[in-house]
């Protein structure tokens, strides 16, 4: 590529520009590594690829940020783009682990086994808040890689500009919102209604155009006024003046019902100071020069936000009758307005941790607990949006401590906003020394106080349908999950009864059960009991599974109907019926003596060549084939009424000779691993020199910071599936490997 100096160079001036010793040999040797990676490849709009990482780059260094963060930026496409060139462990060699990491928090993720789009969706959004939750740098770079591409969004075909306008819009812009990224926030919100509603987007354009021409000298003359107040205080200052943004009216106006002329902030001049002091004698000027708006003045110098921001708001009647805005803020509070925690991590020299930082971050690990006590992807959809999108009420402790709760929250969740401990043992609550129900909603400045007793019981289940945040909904889960868990499997057990009964027909213990495992599996748990605890303290909602398991049932209600087998004869029955389909099973089954009987394998054990086996007899069905030792062969022979259904099985060829056949089955894996860089990438490398076929993958990171990861592989026999494993163990990384997944 002939003209590489001219890609770099907006980023080259930008850096140059900032106060900070960069590493331009590392900068430059990732430019130059991503435009090999990169060449040939090229984007919609026909630019050369390597252009869209530059870009992006050049975004992140005018945010402040250190070296590495530049450098994953112009590399955060290789992996996933060229995998066939370059891996995570490439670029640990060449530019260190703390880029690879970064690079590794912005690669797409491996495609997991879900249900549907909305679930890989979501599965998506917890591995970034896992990154996230590792390194802020990751979220900050991924926000500059969106905004670039909602500016070069016209390349792409309609239906995927909306697709991507309507993630960015419900997704990115309010996560930089929430990390008090005003500037990139408001370009997103921007670039995406364009794309979203491009009348309403225009109708608003022209009408900020003409109020603003009628007014065109409002904000000079403003500035004008308020520039020779504070020169005659002596106050150093700089002022800005700013029109409302596009989104920001079109929500006022479409969203809320407001006309026009009723948005009183839609001129505002911001007048920055150097300290904390000349804010509040800049306020008592301004408020001496123009008559103030009553019940338009915030002090979010004295009571923050949540993503950091601080400024003075008042809104004041201009000397010709036009309200307009003032925001009185310190240049520090101005550059964290506008870059959030960007700009806190500039301040901090480029440290990753530090406690205002955390302290700033723990919604992201609240939201991540709050996942670990649910399976249920609405309710983390609910969690996250809570967290994200709400506006705050902001309440105090007797002691005078702020507390931030999204608006709509009860007294139950400030007592959690507090400590579990207040919360599990909560009796009352009193709001500016008045005792209050319980889901009573605090306004803004109101003083609670909980009333707790150490002769409590704990938490009621009907407080998960009263709390608003997630984390309160967490605690409370946690709480029952640990304490009642015998209490739970019976809550549990009643619901699905419950479900059941609808149906309108009686079932086995041994029907409901195996419809209850397969419903089970598909969220990773195998012990129905666990399930059954899961529901009752309210990790998963029953109604996400009815369709299927009424589908379940309904097959068995089908095949009693054509088949009403309960006696032994009639399980003889079965067995010519079995035999006379004459449907060879996969390897070949051998069933009380005769070949050729419709089997299916147990998705409970997988049994392999090589495994001792049993047949079940199931209705309509076949004949079900589990591994001997398989915990739901021993539950099932525990109850008299299926005994008679049990039959001998055996595999027709010895597994030793199976080794030869080209028949595959599949084997369950479960690995737990170091968190450590490409562990995925030599997992599948080991495989795939073995010639061994991945059918399915899911990751789950655990507490002790190991990752598990569930495997399902093609396999012959035993002995194959010995060799798989021991293959494995042998990788750095892998801590166990055992057969079967687990929850």
């Amino acid at each position: 590529m002939d003209n590489l100096n001219e890609l770099i160079k907006p980023l080259l001036d930008v850096i140059r520009g900032n106060d900070r010793n960069y590493d331009y040999e590392k900068i430059n040797k990732a430019f130059l590594y991503s435009a090999e990676m990169h060449e040939g490849q090229y984007r919609q709009s026909g630019e050369p690829y390597v252009s869209h990482p530059v870009a992006v780059a050049t975004i992140v260094a005018e945010l402040g940020l250190d070296t590495d963060s530049i450098a994953a930026a112009l590399l955060h496409d290789t992996v996933e783009d060229c995998a066939d060139k370059t891996d995570l462990n490439i670029l640990a060699t060449l530019f260190g682990k703390d880029v690879a990491m970064l690079v590794d928090g912005l690669t797409k993720i491996i495609q997991v086994q879900v249900a549907d789009k909305e679930e890989a969706h979501i599965e998506n959004i917890r591995k970034m808040l896992l990154a996230m939750n590792k390194d802020i740098r990751v979220i900050f770079i991924k926000l500059c890689d969106r905004l670039h591409n909602m500016r070069t969004l016209s390349a792409k075909k309609e239906d995927r500009q909306r697709a991507i306008a309507l993630e960015t819009m419900y997704i990115y812009a309010p996560l930089a919102h929430r990390l008090g990224m005003q500037r990139i926030k408001q370009e997103l919100e921007n670039l995406s209604l364009f794309y979203l509603d491009p009348v309403g987007y225009s109708e608003v354009e022209e009408a900020i155009k003409t109020k603003y021409g009628i007014s065109r000298d409002f904000l000079h003359d403003a500035k004008k006024e308020l520039s020779e107040k504070l020169l005659e205080n002596n106050i150093h200052f700089t002022l800005e003046g700013r029109i409302k943004s596009v989104y920001s009216l079109y929500r006022k106006m479409y969203t809320f019902g407001k006309a026009f002329d009723e948005i009183y902030d839609f001129y505002a001049v911001r007048v920055i100071v150097d300290n904390e002091l000349e804010c509040y004698t800049a306020l008592g000027l301004v408020h001496e020069m123009f008559k103030s708006v009553p019940g338009r003045f915030k002090d979010y110098i004295s009571t923050p936000k949540p993503n950091l921001y601080r400024s003075l708001h008042t809104t004041v009647i201009g000397n010709n009758g036009i309200p307009f805005e003032v925001q009185i803020r310190t240049t520090q509070m101005h550059e964290e307005a506008e870059y959030g925690l960007a700009a806190h991590w500039k301040y901090k020299s480029g440290s990753k941790s530090g406690a205002e930082i955390d302290e700033k971050l723990r919604w992201i690990a609240q939201l991540l607990e709050s996942d670990e006590n649910t399976r249920d992807p609405d309710e983390f959809m609910r969690s996250f949006k809570t967290d994200i999108f709400h506006d705050e009420t902001f309440v105090f402790t007797p002691k005078g401590d702020v507390i931030s709760l999204p608006l709509g929250s009860t007294t139950i969740d400030f007592a959690y906003a507090i400590h579990s401990a207040v919360g599990n043992k909560m009796m009352g609550a009193k709001i500016n020394g008045v005792i209050v129900p319980i889901d009573k909603v605090p306004q803004n400045g109101d003083i609670i106080e909980i009333i707790t007793s150490q002769s409590s019981k704990g938490p009621s289940r009907d407080w998960l349908k009263i709390v608003k945040t997630g984390a309160a909904r967490s605690k409370i889960r946690q709480w029952f999950k640990k304490e009642k868990r015998a209490e739970n499997i019976q809550v549990g057990k009643a619901e699905v009864e419950k479900e059941i009964r609808k149906i309108g027909k009686n079932f086995t213990e041994e029907q409901i059960e195996e419809v209850i495992t397969l419903i089970a599996r598909r969220v990773g748990i195998q012990d129905p009991d666990d399930f059954y605890n899961t529901i009752g303290f309210g990790g998963i909602s029953l109604s996400r599974f009815l369709p299927k398991m009424r589908e379940e049932f309904e097959k068995i209600t089908a095949a009693d109907s054509a088949a009403q087998m309960t006696t032994e004869d009639e399980v003889s029955q079965v067995k010519l019926a079995t035999k006379s389909n004459r449907l060879r099973s996969t390897g070949g089954i051998i069933i009380d003596g005769e070949h050729g009987c419709q089997v299916k394998f147990s998705k409970c054990c997988n049994p392999l060549p090589g495994d001792k086996i049993v047949g079940f007899i199931t209705r309509g069905f076949g004949v079900s084939v589990h591994k001997s030792d398989c915990p739901n062969v021993t539950l099932s022979r525990r109850n008299e009424e299926n005994l008679s259904r049990w039959v001998k099985a055996e595999w027709d060829t010895p597994a030793t000779q199976s080794a030869q056949s080209s028949d595959i089955y599949e084997a369950m894996l479960q690995i737990v691993v170091e968190d450590g860089i490409g562990v995925i990438a030599s997992i599948s490398v080991a495989l795939a020199d073995m010639k061994v076929s991945i059918t399915s993958i899911n990751t789950q990171m655990q507490k002790n910071g190991n990752v598990l990861v569930n495997l399902t592989v093609g396999c012959k026999n035993t002995a194959h599936y010995e060799s798989i494993v021991s293959k494995l163990r042998s990788l750095k990384s892998v801590v166990s490997v055992s057969r079967g997944f687990s929850n």
